[in-house]
Order: C-alpha cells, then sequence, then structure tokens
C-alpha cells in the first residue's frame, strides 16, 4: 500500500494558522492525537475542551452562531429546532426565530453537515458522522 498524506490546516478566532501534516501511514490514533492537539489548542466544537467562544461573536453570522452551538452542545446526539435555538438564546442573549433556526438547520442538511430524520412535526438532527468526534474507546 502506498503511503498516506493527510494534511489538516486551521485557522483560530485569532487568526492563527496551525498546518498539521501526517505521511505514511494514517491511523485512528494518529487522528485521535491530534484531535487532541485541537482540544489543547482551544479549537472550538471538540467535546470536553471547554474552549471559550470566539473573541468577536458580534462578527458572526446567526448561520455560524448555530453551527458552534451545534458542534459544543450536540456532538453526538439527535436534537430538534427548539433545542438549538434554547441554546442559542442562553448562550449569545439574543433572540432568534425558530423558523429561521429551522431553516438553517434545513441549509446544513444540504451541504452534507447534518443528517435529518422524523417526520415534519417530529424532526430530529444530527451531526453528519465526518464532523461528529470519535467516541473515545469506541475502536
Amino acid at each position: 500500500m502506498p503511503p498516506r498524506k493527510l494534511r489538516i490546516e486551521l485557522q483560530d478566532w485569532e487568526g492563527n494558522k496551525y498546518v498539521l501534516a501526517i505521511e505514511g501511514r494514517v491511523t485512528r490514533d494518529k487522528i485521535t492525537a491530534f484531535l487532541d492537539l485541537v482540544e489543547r489548542l482551544g479549537g472550538g466544537g471538540v467535546p470536553g475542551g471547554g474552549a471559550p467562544w470566539p473573541s468577536h461573536p458580534d462578527d458572526m453570522t446567526a448561520f455560524e452562531k448555530l453551527q458552534l452551538v451545534i458542534e459544543r452542545y450536540f456532538p453526538a446526539t439527535w436534537f430538534t429546532s427548539r433545542e438549538v435555538k434554547e441554546v442559542y438564546e442562553q448562550e449569545f442573549g439574543e433572540p432568534i426565530k425558530l423558523s429561521t433556526v429551522s431553516t438553517y438547520l434545513a441549509r446544513m442538511v444540504e451541504r452534507g453537515f447534518l443528517v435529518r430524520a422524523g417526520s415534519s412535526s417530529a424532526r430530529r438532527y444530527r451531526l453528519r458522522e465526518e464532523f461528529a468526534p470519535p467516541l473515545s474507546g469506541s475502536y
């Protein structure tokens, strides 16, 4: 098997750029070690990381704020638009219409960020597996 290459670039909320490149045998353990590094650097959306919100949430769109809420509070569970709305308003101290949340969640499904299940009256969402963090000890 030829050597594999994995290159990941991240940028934090202060504009710092981080680049990680792995060449050779890319394993789950190496990817897990990378996620641990991201957590230590304060990467948002890593469960248990306790990373603070960006220093300038006022510069973010409602769509971006909703993505952060989902990544931080619902990384591996099903959720409803109402639950996301409540957490959003609690975290950012600003109101958001349920219809706006539903519209943005539908767009996230279209873009492949979320998966959707249930009828329109009992709709649930979840992060697509590629975006959800790995569960520790589940190898």
